[in-house]
Parts: C-alpha cells; sequence; structure tokens
C-alpha cells in the first residue's frame, strides 16, 4: 500500500486538530495507507520535505490531539501557484511513495486541493487531493457550516453574556464594543446576538453609515443608559474599504492586516459626545483558541469529517473533492448533520456571506431565523482530559 499525508494551513481553530485525529484513528481501524504522514507548516513545508509520521499515535494521544488547540502540525499562509511549487509537491510525494494528500483548511486551501488536482490529471500523474474544511469565518460554500466556527461562536457569545453582565455593574455612562473576527463575512458576529445582551450590531454585509450609526448609539445610551456593540473586525464603509484596514498586508496571500474596528468605534462615540467612555474587548483569537469552552457538535463534527474524509479515499477515483456538512434533522425534528462530498471548485475561493435577509435594519441584529441556524451548533461540551485543572493538550509536532 501507498502512504498518505494531511497537512493544515491558514487560521486555526479549536476544532482542527480533531479532524487531523479522525484521519490518524480512521487508518488504524482501517489501514487503507501504510503510513500517515504529518506536513509540518502545511504546504509551505510540505514542499521542503518537513514531514513526520502520525501512523502509530497512541490511543490516548489522539484523545489528546483532538481536544488540542490551534494547528499541532504547524500552519502558513502561502500562495501555490508557481509551476515549480506543482512538480516539488510531487517529488516529495514520490519521495515518501506518498499516494494521496488531505489538506485541512478554508477557501485557499480548497483552491490549492482543485488546483493540484487539476495539475495532477492534466500531466497524468496518479497522486489525488483531498480537501477537508476549516474555518472560524464560516465562509465556505455549498456546506451549512464549516468545523471550527461553532466552538468560535459557543465562546463568543459566553463572553459577551459575561462582559455584558462586568458592563451592567456599573452606572457610568460609557458603552461597550466587542469586536469578533470574519474578514468578508459577519457569522462569528452575529452569533452573539443569541444572548440577548446585544443592543447594536455590525456586519460586513452591510455598508457602514456613521450617522445612522451614531443616531442609534446615542437612542440606546437615553434610552437605557448603556449600550453594547458588537462589531466583525471586516466591517466596511460604502466604498469597500475596512474600518479597520491599515494599508498593510498581513500573509503570503495579500490580506489587508484588521483588527481595530473596535477601535474606531471608540474614538467616533467620545468624538461624538455620546459617552465620556467607550469600553473595548477584541476577542481575535481568543474565540478561535479556546479549547475549554468547544461546542460539543463541533468537536464530533470535526472528527468526523476526518473520518468521512479517509473512508471516501477508499475509491481511487476520489480526488479533488471536498467533505463537508449539511443539515439534516432526526425524526423527532432535532437538529443532525449529514455528511456529504463535493468538487473542490465549488468552494475555492468564494466566501458565503451572512444572508443580508437574515439581518435587522439600523444595527438592530439579526432574525429569529437566524438564531435558530446558529442554536443547535453550539450545544453540549466535550468531556476533556485535564490535569491540574487545566485542559490536557498535546506538544505541536512543528515544535518537536
Amino acid at each position: 500500500m501507498a502512504n498518505c499525508l494531511v497537512a493544515q494551513s491558514g487560521g486555526p481553530t479549536a476544532v482542527i486538530n480533531a479532524s487531523l485525529a479522525g484521519v490518524i484513528r480512521a487508518n488504524q481501524l482501517n489501514p487503507l495507507y501504510d503510513h500517515v504522514f504529518g506536513g509540518l507548516h502545511g504546504i509551505e513545508g510540505t514542499l521542503e520535505g518537513n514531514l513526520c509520521d502520525l501512523t502509530h499515535l497512541s490511543g490516548r494521544d489522539i484523545e489528546v490531539l483532538k481536544q488540542t488547540p490551534s494547528s499541532a502540525l504547524g500552519t502558513c499562509r502561502y500562495k501555490f501557484s508557481e509551476e515549480a511549487d506543482f512538480q516539488r509537491l510531487i517529488d516529495v510525494m514520490d519521495a515518501n511513495n506518498i499516494d494521496t494528500m488531505f489538506y485541512i483548511g478554508g477557501n485557499g486551501s480548497m483552491s490549492t486541493v482543485s488546483t493540484m488536482a487539476t495539475w495532477a490529471a492534466e500531466h497524468d500523474v496518479s497522486k489525488r487531493f483531498i480537501g477537508i474544511p476549516k474555518t472560524v469565518d464560516n465562509d465556505l460554500g455549498i456546506m451549512d457550516h464549516c468545523p471550527g466556527f461553532a466552538s468560535a461562536a459557543k465562546v463568543a457569545c459566553e463572553i459577551t453574556h459575561a462582559t455584558r453582565m462586568d458592563y451592567d455593574a456599573y452606572t457610568r455612562p460609557e458603552v461597550f464594543v466587542l469586536e469578533t473576527m470574519g474578514r468578508d463575512a459577519g457569522w462569528l458576529a452575529a452569533s452573539t446576538f443569541m444572548t440577548g445582551d446585544v443592543d447594536l450590531l455590525v456586519l460586513p454585509e452591510v455598508d457602514f453609515r456613521r450617522s445612522i450609526f451614531l443616531e442609534q448609539v446615542r437612542a440606546k445610551m437615553e434610552q437605557q443608559g448603556s449600550c453594547y456593540v458588537v462589531i466583525s473586525e471586516g466591517a466596511r464603509w460604502y466604498d469597500g474599504t475596512y474600518l479597520s484596514a491599515n494599508g498593510k498586508a498581513a500573509d503570503g496571500l495579500g490580506h489587508a492586516m484588521l483588527g481595530g474596528a473596535a477601535g474606531r468605534l471608540k474614538s467616533m462615540i467620545v468624538e461624538a459626545g455620546i459617552a465620556p467612555r467607550c469600553v473595548v474587548q477584541d476577542l481575535s483569537r481568543v474565540a478561535r483558541s479556546s479549547n475549554f469552552a468547544m461546542s460539543l457538535v463541533d468537536f464530533e463534527e470535526a472528527y468526523d469529517l476526518g473520518v468521512c474524509a479517509h473512508m471516501r479515499s477508499f475509491d481511487p477515483t476520489f480526488t479533488g473533492k471536498v467533505v463537508g456538512i449539511l443539515r439534516g434533522a432526526t425524526e423527532d425534528g432535532d437538529y443532525n448533520a449529514e455528511f456529504f462530498a463535493c468538487d473542490a471548485a465549488q468552494v475555492a475561493n468564494y466566501v458565503k456571506r451572512f444572508p443580508t435577509e437574515w439581518i435587522l435594519p439600523n444595527y438592530q441584529g439579526i432574525t429569529q431565523e437566524a438564531m435558530d441556524y446558529f442554536r443547535p451548533l453550539i450545544q453540549g461540551e466535550p468531556k476533556l482530559i485535564c490535569e491540574n485543572g487545566i485542559p490536557v493538550t498535546l506538544k505541536p509536532f512543528n515544535r518537536r
């Protein structure tokens, strides 16, 4: 038998390693491959031949890997496009007798899967490429939702509620602004509205209008003496520019560096004289790395997708595909995940925006339909292996 390769790329999530564990464990139970190799630091490290053998990871290590946040193999943001990259990857795979590559990532990673599968077919190269999705932004198309999002949403909701309680303890006039991740889609910010604690919601899907927003903040302060605002980092002006962009590229994909949208709102609010103080809370990486507050639904689905990808790779024609999740229901009408596969090209470099029909006007929040979408995804908490009161984590393979 040949070997397989698994790599991770893009921003990590709390459950990205559960998908990795799913591939490893599935091969232990049904050995389609002699060895499961891990590519360190995604495609970038793989091109350098930086691999580690994950085949015989112990049962306990697999359980700990499942609950370990961030990318246990290391990650990257690398634009894979040069002809030399294609050939170099094939050379690395040939040198290690690798037949199949599983790539865990977001939009860009699924583009790599699609591109590599197409290149291999055009050059009559018998290598296969399979995508396993992850992103806290929940912006991959076709699928109902993406592993990593639900856990980030659960953390965001918990922090929203806790900080609202803290905020309400004071009598001093101030506005509270919480910023979440979400470059081009407002799914994560929108999910916080489920708590009932958010007064105003600013999403990338609606052009930001300063006068309307400040008018709503002033009205909330006059009506209730407080205003709790949630804003996505990707909020933008009518001309498409981000409120928080500093004009510099943050990664190898040329994305503008974001972060600071809440600070911009703070400046507007204080300068308008609406409140003398404005408190800012930036969730940033907290939402995607908080393994201590994962959604059980998310945790289990991420693992199952890893198993599903491995299982489907039994078919020698299965390449250029991505496994994903559709929303199903039990006989009692309860939420139930259904797994499927589609062409990677269908989700590559495509952003699934938060539906505008789910957004209330004038920053007033989201509809009941949107909350019904979110609620089943954040249910439950996995039972974690802990030592000294803290969840145990596996030492990252790229740090060994």
